[in-house]
């Protein structure tokens, strides 16, 4: 069957905008498995962003013309989100304007991570590649030093240990890459010590700025909320996400001072939670069997899965490594999956994490206090099976005729999957009530997240208020509260796509539940994960159920 004329026309301008995209954000194309733009880095400066900007005003213009009504259900929500996506990109350049005041944009680590994190060519090929890499560094970063006004203390001070990390990882990584192909060590070494040069260069300047960095981290009502209904694709305002947050922080309060009973075994009262808590978090790992314990955790919740038939399976291959030292101390794990775009056969690895080296003894007994034998197994969870390992592999077999879906996952859909896991397994029975109490205090932490991410940037929040919250209501270590602090300062709107996420996916699994009766829960599961990684509101599209109106 011929296609319609406007739905071959909107193919060939998916593929057009999807290709400027990857060619605007050579750093993304790599990650997600596009390697035409490996040698090149982002172009830097104010006209660069500027001419961008004017392109993408273009292609708005072109999507718009797009008679919409003319294609079937999966392209008009490929159209949708591809509109959304260069409408986002549109006002992160001429909006938010982050390269005038965040100095943690122009960090080149993952360009060049990405070039050596996976096999997905010879190394030879990808050396050159991160050669000519390296060889933009140093002006690349004196462009966007030129380009910086008032920052942010909270991100110079980030920024100087995350170039830290880059100029490590130059000097270790690159150099025992290039200890395996020697042959290429002259054409790449000149490059490389520039590249290191120009980022103690950049460390310098970063350090004189620390003293006069007055910017303010917070992105106010209006810029904010245009930014939040970017990141979600949703209609909520602010308000929607906070009156929604809260009605949950109390909902979720009961459910733990329930599950807090049941563990300790006598009647509710105050502290009983943080009793129990306490208790369960004397169980910790150390950073000698941190890797061991996520084996056999991603063994347990594999079995269980298969055992409760709760979704399909697949057998891609999946890898336990450990985190690099960059990326540690945040969290105890996370998923990196190859790119949708990868035509390499790659695994997907789960990382786990022991503490960085230079961490004294009592911040690593807090670490592992909050990532304790019972919160990794709802971690592996969360990150592996059945949540961000298993979605993907459902996500890799999707069936469309653009690239759309594959290059813009949505992240409060990823997300929401993921924390929709852990409440599916924990209400399963998965690891009794030693499991549950960790996954509703994580359900706590995903809720006052939200709260954080609205109160900081809209509402005025001081770090005291946000601090008594995460640690009275959520129960959290302070290590891990103060971290959050900063990262509601450092990433306004990420913070809020785990809990609306959450609610779309749960939404969406509660009346597929009640309108398809004699599907089982694998067959519900599998219907929501067959569409790729869309936001929930065009999932509903895709499974034929109302979407809500604003």
């Amino acid at each position: 069957m011929i296609p319609p004329a406007d739905a071959t026309q909107f193919r060939q301008l998916a593929g057009e905008v999807v290709d400027d995209y990857l060619a605007a954000d050579p750093v993304a194309a790599t990650a997600l498995g596009d390697h035409r733009h490996d040698d090149r880095l982002p172009e830097p400066g104010a006209a660069a962003r500027e001419r961008e900007a004017g392109r993408w005003s273009a292609r708005l213009a072109e999507l718009d013309a797009v008679d919409v009504a003319t294609l079937e259900v999966d392209e008009q929500v490929d159209h949708a989100i591809l509109r959304h996506r260069v409408d986002a990109r549109v006002f992160g350049l001429c909006e938010l304007r982050e390269a005038e005041w965040n100095p943690l944009v122009g960090n080149p680590g993952t360009a060049i991570h990405l070039l050596l994190a996976r096999d997905f060519a010879p190394l030879e090929v990808r050396l050159r590649a991160l050669g000519a890499r390296l060889a933009a560094i140093p002006e690349s970063l004196a462009v966007a030093r030129a380009g910086l006004g008032d920052l942010p203390e909270v991100h110079v001070q980030t920024a100087i240990g995350q170039f830290t990390g880059t100029r490590t990882l130059l000097a270790t990584e690159v150099d025992r890459a290039l200890h395996r192909a020697q042959a290429l060590r002259r054409e790449v070494e000149p490059a490389l010590d520039a590249a290191i040069t120009a980022l103690d260069q950049h460390i310098d300047w970063l350090t004189e700025r620390q003293d006069d960095a007055a910017g303010d981290p917070r992105l106010g009502p209006e810029l904010f909320a245009g930014k939040l209904r970017l990141t979600l694709d949703t209609d909520d305002s602010p308000d929607d996400v906070l009156g929604a947050a809260e009605a949950e922080l109390e909902r979720v309060g009961e459910l733990i001072a329930e599950a807090a009973s049941r563990v300790a075994g006598s009647a509710p009262r105050p502290g009983q939670v943080r009793e129990v808590l306490d208790s369960l978090a004397a169980q910790a790992p150390d950073d000698a069997s941190i890797v061991a314990l996520a084996e056999q955790s991603l063994a347990e919740t594999t079995a269980f899965v298969a055992e409760h038939d709760l979704v399909t399976i697949f057998d891609d291959p999946v890898e336990i490594v450990v985190m690099p030292e960059i990326h540690r101390g945040v969290a105890v794990a996370y998923c990196d999956p190859p790119g949708p775009l990868e035509t390499a056969p790659l695994p997907t690895f789960y990382a786990i994490s022991p503490t960085p080296a230079d961490w004294p003894p009592e911040r690593v007994t807090s670490f592992f206090r909050e990532y304790n034998v019972h919160m990794v197994r709802n971690l592996t969870i969360h990150e592996a099976m059945p949540g961000h390992v298993l979605q993907l592999a459902h996500d890799r077999r999707q069936h469309t005729t653009t690239r759309v879906r594959s290059t813009f996952w949505s992240g409060p859909f990823v997300e929401g999957w993921a924390v929709y896991a852990e409440e599916l397994m924990a209400g399963h029975g998965f690891g009794g009530d030693a499991v549950r109490m960790q996954q509703l205090k994580m359900a706590l932490r995903m809720t006052i997240n939200a709260i954080l991410d609205v109160r900081v940037h809209t509402r005025g929040m001081t770090r005291e208020e946000a601090m008594r919250l995460m640690i009275d209501r959520g129960h959290q270590e302070e290590g891990e509260a103060v971290g959050k602090w900063r990262r509601a300062l450092l990433t306004s709107t990420q913070l809020s796509t785990y809990f609306v996420g959450w609610l779309g996916v749960r939404g969406i699994v509660r009346e597929l539940t009640t309108s398809r009766p004699a599907a089982s829960a694998r067959e519900v599961h599998d219907a929501v994960l067959a569409h790729g990684s869309p936001p929930p509101r065009h999932l509903r599209r895709l499974l034929s159920l109302p979407v809500p109106r604003p």
